[in-house]
């Protein structure tokens, strides 16, 4: 897969205050991408670096293979802070003169609409849209320059749970439009339900870094239970067994790399147990994020 932006030891300081710390991130064409992180743990000033509105202090990023050019910046769409719209035009007005500032085509700008939901309400006035419609008007402003990478700083802020969902969807859309994203935000719940891959920065120093499906993985715990005196003792002899520990009559088994709920039943008919309850969990993104922060606490 082709890399779109690379970073190298990015580094930004602000007087004694390092924002960014020697950032080594990789985003992939087609990927989501989140950047998680609490307030305060420099996604913002990362992004802003990689739009050239911010400096590096030291290290360098290329997008495509390539140092930072206007030319390198047509293909990316940004929504890092909220853009002036004139509240008196519509929506399609606005959209309008934005496409002939970035000097795109005005004829992109219907499917950009509909792919922001806003088709239906395209010639209303700006000043007359609630803060969600306000926010996908932003994104559609983005992408009026059929941009390959679309970049959005904390997309979902401040808009209620139905705000939210109707964010979430778009950038879904957008993403199987074959569009990569590379979006910062510090809710883990979005970054679960939208991101491919994700890096977790913590006081502008990279935590952590990659698929967000592989979160929790050989951590998965099977919760058992047998009407079998020695249930204990056999399940120490499960080659797959990493710990066991009894809580209210259930066995847990935190399973070792490579092991699963289906290795374990079958151990157990093996030895002529049937299981009277078998349950796998995962490791949630939120419980392995908050150790990945506790774990490096300075």
């Amino acid at each position: 897969m082709e890399t779109v932006l690379s970073t190298n030891k990015l580094t930004k300081n602000f007087g004694k205050i390092r924002a960014v710390n020697q950032l080594d991130l990789e985003v992939k064409r087609g990927q989501v991408f989140g950047m998680l992180g609490p307030n305060g743990s420099g996604k913002t000033t990362t992004l802003g670096m990689l739009m050239g509105v911010v400096n590096p202090s030291s290290g360098s990023f290329s997008w495509f293979g390539e140092p930072a050019t206007h030319h390198t910046r047509k293909k990316i769409g940004a929504v890092l802070e909220h853009p002036i719209f004139y509240p008196y035009l519509s929506g399609q007005k606005n959209l309008e003169l934005n496409a002939m500032i970035k000097g795109a085509d005005p004829a992109h700008i219907s499917k950009v609409l509909e792919t922001v939901e806003l088709a239906d309400r395209k010639d209303d006035k700006y000043k007359t849209y609630s803060l969600g419609m306000k926010q996908r008007l932003a994104i559609a402003s983005a992408l009026v320059s059929d941009p390959i990478i679309l970049i959005l700083d904390e997309p979902t802020n401040g808009l209620d749970p139905m705000g939210i969902a109707e964010i979430r969807e778009i950038i879904k859309r957008i993403a199987a439009d074959g569009k990569t994203i590379i979006l910062a935000s510090h809710l883990l719940d979005e970054v679960q339900k939208v991101c491919t891959h994700f890096a977790v920065l913590k006081r502008g120093t990279l935590m952590h870094i990659g698929p967000v499906d592989e979160v929790g993985k050989g951590e998965e715990i099977v919760e058992v239970q047998a009407y079998h005196d020695d249930l204990g003792v056999l399940l120490q002899e499960f080659v797959g067994s990493a710990t066991i520990r009894k809580e209210n009559g259930i066995f847990e088994v935190m399973m070792k790399d490579g092991f699963h709920s289906k290795d374990l039943n079958r151990f157990l008919f093996d030895k002529g147990i049937v299981a009277s309850y078998l349950h796998t969990r995962k490791k949630s993104l939120e419980k392995q994020f908050l150790e990945i922060l506790a774990d490096h606490k300075s």
